[in-house]
């Protein structure tokens, strides 16, 4: 059963930076496309980035190109979000997120789920 655990939120100023973790274990993640996603009070949840493990091809939302970063550490198991440049309307629950097909990750209909991890960005 796959597990993803993620941390690495917090509360940050605007222009600050975070990483967020995401600890994925329970089987072999080779074939598979990880993400994040995030959901703001009131609204719905969007796409942030994806990645997939093995080819290494990457997506990210128009909305955090050139800010944030998505990156595996194959020897942990572990994805990163690299998170630079914070903007306010960046507060959200940010979500890991896996499956075999990376577009079902990008649309937000991942077979593993992580617990979520809350981004608070003050202006």
């Amino acid at each position: 059963q796959v597990q993803l655990v993620e941390s690495g939120g917090g509360l940050v100023q605007a222009g600050g930076s975070l990483r967020l973790s995401c600890a994925a274990s329970g089987r072999t993640f080779s074939n598979y496309a990880m993400g994040w996603l995030r959901q703001a009070p009131g609204k719905e949840r969007e796409f942030v980035a994806a990645i997939s493990w093995s080819a290494g091809s990457i997506d990210y939302a128009d909305s955090v190109k050139g800010r944030f970063t998505i990156s595996i550490d194959n020897a942990k198991n572990t994805v990163y979000l690299q998170m630079n440049s914070l903007k306010p309307e960046d507060t959200a629950v940010y979500s890991c997120a896996a499956d075999p097909a990376r577009v079902r990750v990008m649309l937000g209909a991942p077979r593993s789920w992580g617990q979520g991890t809350q981004v608070t960005v003050s202006s």
